[in-house]
């Protein structure tokens, strides 16, 4: 098996997360590429497991260095994917999964072209007002900053290859899952005809070559 990397991306609230880490818990195939931030920790989060948390410095020198495979300002904050943490999981034979924004998405594939990228839709405007308006860690300018995110972020949904309506979440992580496994199977048959065709040029050369002696 060939790994590669599982790109989610869907507006703030749109369940990207969630899904992701369901999948991690479900599927041994899978490993998760820790990201970098320059924004604070939350409570229960743990530097190293949810994030590695830079200082503005830092995270500038890793940037400089071209060591993310994709950056971005998020919500005033920086983030960024390592490369060599990609490397890491796909070293070890496990799927990269990711939940990414758009902008990180764009970097990453020209980073990482053979990812497949999958964008993660409410199912109706009014469910996407709710999940923003429910967060309460959020001042109202906050608020407006992540609607402006998701408005832009759903006018790239045509860059994705898939589109998955989070409208039942349980659902929603079995359609990923499927994805993936349809990707797996579909590249081990592209790679196994590339395989089958080599061998049979080779042959074909063979001949040729005995033909002209």
């Amino acid at each position: 098996m060939n790994p590669f990397p599982i790109i989610l991306s869907a507006p703030s609230g749109g369940g990207k997360t969630t899904i992701a880490r369901q999948l991690l818990q479900r599927r041994d195939d899978l490993g998760y590429s820790v990201s970098c931030t320059t924004r604070s920790p939350r409570n229960s989060e743990v530097h190293g497991t949810d994030y590695y948390f830079l200082s503005l410095t830092e995270f500038i020198a890793q940037r400089e260095k071209q060591a993310f495979a994709e950056a971005a300002v998020v919500h005033g904050n920086l983030y960024g994917t390592l490369k060599v943490e990609v490397k890491r999981v796909l070293s070890a034979g496990r799927h990269v999964i990711m939940d990414i924004d758009v902008q990180g998405a764009k970097q990453f594939k020209r980073a990482f072209p053979d990812s497949v990228t999958i964008f993660v839709l409410p199912p109706s405007g009014e469910v996407l007002l709710e999940r923003l308006r429910a967060r309460q860690t959020e001042d109202r300018q906050q608020l407006i900053s992540r609607l402006q995110s998701a408005l832009l972020e759903l006018q790239a949904i045509d860059d994705y290859e898939y589109v998955v309506v989070n409208d039942d979440l349980e659902q929603a992580i079995r359609t990923v899952s499927s994805i993936v496994d349809a990707e797996v199977v579909s590249r081990n048959r592209v790679a196994g005809m590339r395989h089958s065709v080599a061998a049979i040029i080779g042959k074909l050369e063979r001949e040729i070559s005995n033909q002209e002696s």
